[in-house]
């Protein structure tokens, strides 16, 4: 089978697309036929080495995949050959990744992709649509009613917890760092949309939301909790899911003055029970019309590491030349 793959970390000049022997269903495995993945910031860090994490030799990239059950293993019991699927957490922990035409997957990490649903959508909600149900529901704890804080609106996570706040009965605020993905943020259904490089946040923020920001929801890499703290609710709370080298200045005393709480995570420390009850959510909602995931552009997977290099100009480099994900097609 043709795969995108490393035999060693490092810059994308290291991945390989050629063959590889097609992996097989085992146990409770589902051997799914890929027919999109998309690219995640975390893949570039495994390939890049800047993340340790124990990877077999040779390495498939990627954690996100749809595409249709080929075979299954003796004790699957969820899926048939045929059924449509959609799922992510590949590539992590040990595992192989779904940068490649055959996946062998877990059936606990797998889920039904709705009729009308694409690959490409199925392959470009995994992770962030996880993600973003992760931080909103199980550690945020949104209520409707609520205001959510987005900084980062246009992104991958970012306009997925958009949508997902919405659906949700949230009001939502949401930043970006140009006009165009302003208005991205506005179409994706934001009740406030601000370009953080030309207005002033905080002010529009406290005319908006007197009461102050219930849940705020960091996308980005290096937070300001100076700006951020103050902007809070009482009882406020605030979700961190990026940044490992971050040491941002922490304000102390306003933020536990106002009995706020912070809640930090990594998607693929959630269980599988935690990870399906998203992936329920996200099913209803896509087959509702009230998610959409925000797809930037479609590349063949021969082109994994031009994607990866976008991917890393983008979220180290801080490029701007990205609002959504990267899918590439098998």
């Amino acid at each position: 089978m043709k795969a995108a793959f490393i035999r060693a970390t490092g810059p994308v000049e290291n991945i390989v697309y050629g063959d590889l022997p097609a992996p097989r269903a085992e146990g409770s495995q589902v051997l799914v036929r890929v027919k999109a993945v998309s690219v995640n910031p975390v893949d570039t860090y495994i390939r890049s080495g800047l993340v340790s994490m124990g990877i077999p030799i040779p390495y498939i990239l990627g954690c996100d995949l749809a595409g249709v059950v080929e075979a299954i293993g003796p004790e699957v019991t969820r899926f048939k050959p045929g059924d449509r699927v959609w799922g992510s957490n590949q590539g992590l922990l040990g595992r192989q990744g779904t940068f490649a035409e055959f996946a062998a997957v877990e059936e606990h990490w797998l889920y039904p992709l709705p009729h009308l649903i694409t690959f490409e959508q199925g392959a470009a909600v995994a992770l962030v649509g996880i993600t973003a149900h992760l931080g909103l529901v199980r550690d945020g704890r949104l209520q409707a009613g609520e205001t959510v804080f987005v900084q980062g609106g246009a992104g991958g996570v970012g306009s997925t917890v958009v949508q997902m706040a919405k659906a949700m009965g949230a009001r939502v605020i949401a930043t970006a760092g140009s006009d165009a993905k302003v208005e991205l943020c506005r179409k994706l259904g934001a009740d406030l949309a601000l370009n953080y490089k030309t207005q002033d946040v905080e002010a529009v923020t406290r005319q908006f939301a007197p009461g102050g920001v219930h849940l705020w929801y960091e996308t980005t890499r290096d937070p300001d909790f100076v700006k951020a703290i103050p902007l809070l609710a009482p009882r406020g709370r605030m979700i961190v899911m990026a940044g490992r080298e971050a040491r941002p200045v922490f304000p102390v005393g306003p933020f536990y003055l106002k009995g706020c709480s912070l809640h930090g995570f990594a998607m693929f420390n959630a269980t599988p029970e935690e990870q399906r009850r998203a992936a329920d959510d996200i099913n209803r909602w896509l087959e509702e019309g009230k998610l959409r995931p925000r797809i930037d552009r479609v590349l063949p997977l021969a082109e994994a590491a031009a994607a990866q290099q976008l991917q890393e100009d983008n979220t180290l480099g801080k490029a701007g030349t990205l609002a959504g994900k990267i899918v590439l097609t098998v």
